[in-house]
């Protein structure tokens, strides 16, 4: 049996702050160690549960974050900035089920730390609309979980605060959740101390991966192509220059649309607008 664990920072144990996740404050180096004892409580959840592969593919900013040296040495990472499903690169390779470690709500959700889409700078919304359906708001969970639901793998579980667990369990019903912290507001939170939050992953992690075994199985969020992603912008000059892209809608001021055959087609369009913005 072969896991995927997607990881992001700001759903890590006790990170409430951007000077915690960014690489140039002196703060990240400490996050970071924290970042990967998640990680690692994930992966030996997803082994005691009968795993016999796990990849971690490292999420945040460039991708550089897990320390390597540090992460659990039956785990295969997958790290750097230009990987073609970049937050759950390696899905695509016959993997049975996925766990999101450290994940956020998207932008605008109260009582979320960190909350945004992909850009704080950049993105105020992105939605998804299947075929004949509606336009969904998503976020960082439901983009990556529709990725993952186009290779055939269920999200089983998640780390992060009360209001991204919430968010995709909306999504997923089922999922299991491990809450690490109580969001107060963007920049602040009632967290769990590290030895109770690896704890508490590796459980969750192992219930998660164990729901893989059984029957009925959980089952992948999928989105049905083709598939009509819409991006809307903090700023009209950022539209401006995403609608440069072939194919690409401007529908109005600050949001530009795309067509796209399937998701992860979707995943790489909704990546160039947001990097052409």
């Amino acid at each position: 049996m072969k896991v995927l664990i997607s990881a992001d920072m700001e759903g890590i144990s006790g990170v409430v702050s951007f000077d915690h996740i960014s690489p140039s404050h002196p703060e990240y180096d400490r996050f970071r160690r924290l970042m990967t004892g998640d990680v690692n409580a994930a992966v030996r959840g997803a082994f005691a549960a009968g795993a016999d592969e796990v990849i971690v593919s490292d999420g945040h900013w460039f991708g550089t974050n897990i320390l390597i040296e540090q992460l659990d040495p039956r785990a295969q990472l997958n790290s750097g900035l230009l990987r073609p499903l970049l937050m759950v690169e390696g899905v695509d390779r016959g993997v049975d089920g996925v766990l999101f470690i450290g994940y956020h709500a998207r932008t605008g959700t109260r009582d979320a730390v960190l909350d945004h889409t992909w850009s704080s700078t950049k993105v105020a919304g992105l939605w998804l609309a299947e075929a004949g359906g509606e336009p969904q708001v998503m976020g960082e969970i439901g983009l990556n979980a529709a990725v993952c639901g186009h290779f055939d793998a269920p999200v089983v579980m998640i780390s992060g605060d009360q209001s991204a667990c919430a968010e995709a369990a909306a999504l997923m019903p089922g999922i299991v959740q491990a809450v690490v912290k109580q969001a107060i507001g963007r920049t602040s939170a009632a967290c769990l101390p590290p030895q109770d939050t690896t704890e508490l992953i590796e459980q969750c992690a192992a219930r998660g991966v164990d729901h893989l075994l059984s029957e009925p199985p959980p089952q992948p969020f999928r989105l049905a192509p083709p598939l009509t992603v819409t991006v809307e912008f903090v700023k009209t000059e950022m539209a401006d220059s995403a609608a440069l892209m072939p194919g690409a809608h401007r529908d109005d001021g600050r949001r530009v649309s795309y067509v796209a055959r399937n998701m992860p087609e979707a995943y790489r369009a909704f990546r160039t607008l947001v990097e052409l913005g």
